[in-house]
């Protein structure tokens, strides 16, 4: 059983990430990864979580799932923090790169069965404020403060310019009452002033969008 975060393969992972040159091989298959081990004096979380990182734009639309790379897991507030005291901050990361913090089982993808019917809540944040923005989310998920049940999915942080932007993702985007909490809940975590604009998008229509896209750059070439 794994004690804690996985760690066999943490420096391999930083060292290749913000490589432009090379592509990562994903060799971890978490589906098949054993239960991580729970010490006597951890605080367990409710659910446990993956922690991934992405580069995008490696690979066509089609092909999004061979850009995900597992970095570690936690299952307590004690792995959380071995884990995140582990990664280099999202100001550290070259644009174009996703971390994505969600519960075990579920992938940080549209089409993932628990993704399939839902949606999220994008804000998107001067890259000063994005550390500490990262931190407050994943801790504000962590340790359920959304108050929704088992309705978050996960939290994803993108890196762009001159913006950055930050994701909490749902189950179901029909359920309004569920989404409005998530947002007031995320403007309060953040300390958002209320003419922030935070935008919902729902995942059925990303994938329609991204679809079409594909057609097109089908017609093109």
């Amino acid at each position: 059983m794994e004690k804690a975060a996985v760690k066999t393969y943490e420096s391999k992972f930083w060292d290749q990430t913000d490589s432009d040159d090379s592509d990562m091989e994903n060799d971890i298959d978490v589906d098949k990864l054993a239960p991580l081990e729970i010490g006597p004096n951890e605080n367990r979380l409710q659910y446990s979580y993956c922690l991934w990182f992405a580069r995008k734009g490696t690979h066509c639309p089609g092909d999004y799932s061979k850009s995900l790379h597992v970095v570690g897991r936690c299952a307590t507030v004690e792995q959380w923090w071995s884990l995140y005291c582990h990664l280099k901050r999202p100001t550290a990361l070259k644009p174009f790169r996703e971390l994505s913090l969600f519960k075990q089982g579920i992938k940080p993808m549209w089409e993932d069965p628990s993704n399939l019917k839902g949606g999220q809540w994008v804000i998107r944040l001067k890259r000063h404020k994005i550390d500490r923005a990262w931190e407050n989310v994943c801790m504000a998920m962590l340790g359920e403060q959304f108050l929704v049940g088992p309705e978050i999915c996960g939290v994803v942080l993108t890196t762009k310019y001159p913006e950055d932007s930050l994701s909490v993702w749902n189950r179901t985007a029909t359920d309004h009452a569920c989404t409005a909490r998530i947002r007031d809940t995320l403007r309060r975590i953040l300390n958002l002033p209320l003419n922030t604009p935070v935008e919902y998008k729902a995942h059925c229509d990303s994938l329609k969008y991204a679809a079409m896209a594909k057609g097109n750059n089908s017609v093109k070439s």
